[in-house]
C-alpha cells in the first residue's frame, strides 16, 4: 500500500498550478508517471489526489455495485462528478481544474496534506478551520475508531 506522510503550506498562482514541495515530490516519484485523479471531497470541502494505481482500486471496489440499484448508482455518479486526471508538469507543478478549485473555495494560499495513500488539498483557512474544530472531539474519535480492544493482536493499540 501507498503511503505517504507530511502536511506542507503552498500557494497556487493565478492559472491554478501549484509547485509540488519537495519532500512530498520524492515521495510520490514512484507513482507520478502514471499521472493522477482528483476529484471533490465527500466529507469536507476539499480536494482528493489518488495516484492513479490507488484510484484504479477503489474503481474495481466500486465496478463490483449493482448499477441496478438506484442508491448504488447515485453514489457512483455523484462520487465520481468533477472528477479529472491531471499530472505534474515538468516544472515540478499540478494544474487545479477551475471547476474543482470552486468546490473546495481554494484561492491563493492552500494546505496540501497527506491523507495515507491519497492528497487531500485545502484553502489554507478552511484546513485550519476544520482543524481546529475537531481538536476538542479528537480523543472521542481516536478512542472510537482506534480503541478497539480486538486490534492488540494487529498491532493496534
Amino acid at each position: 500500500m501507498f503511503n505517504l506522510i507530511g502536511t506542507y503550506e503552498c500557494k497556487a498562482d493565478v492559472k491554478g498550478r501549484v509547485m509540488v514541495p519537495i519532500a512530498l515530490k520524492k515521495q510520490i516519484t514512484p507513482v507520478s508517471t502514471q499521472g493522477f485523479v482528483i476529484k471533490r471531497a465527500v466529507f469536507q470541502p476539499c480536494l482528493e489526489l489518488y495516484p492513479m494505481e490507488e484510484w484504479r482500486l477503489l474503481m474495481e471496489k466500486m465496478g463490483k455495485l449493482n448499477r441496478f440499484n438506484r442508491k448504488n448508482n447515485d453514489f457512483i455518479r455523484r462520487f465520481t462528478a468533477g472528477v479529472k486526471t491531471i499530472e505534474i508538469d515538468a516544472a515540478g507543478r499540478l494544474l487545479i481544474p477551475k471547476n474543482l478549485s470552486s468546490f473546495a473555495g481554494i484561492d491563493k494560499e492552500i494546505v496540501i496534506s497527506s491523507a495515507i495513500n491519497i492528497i487531500e488539498i485545502w484553502d489554507k483557512n478552511k484546513y485550519e478551520q476544520a482543524i481546529n474544530e475537531a481538536a476538542s472531539d479528537f480523543a472521542d474519535l481516536a478512542e472510537d475508531v482506534m480503541g478497539d480492544v480486538s486490534d492488540v493482536d494487529n498491532g493496534v493499540s
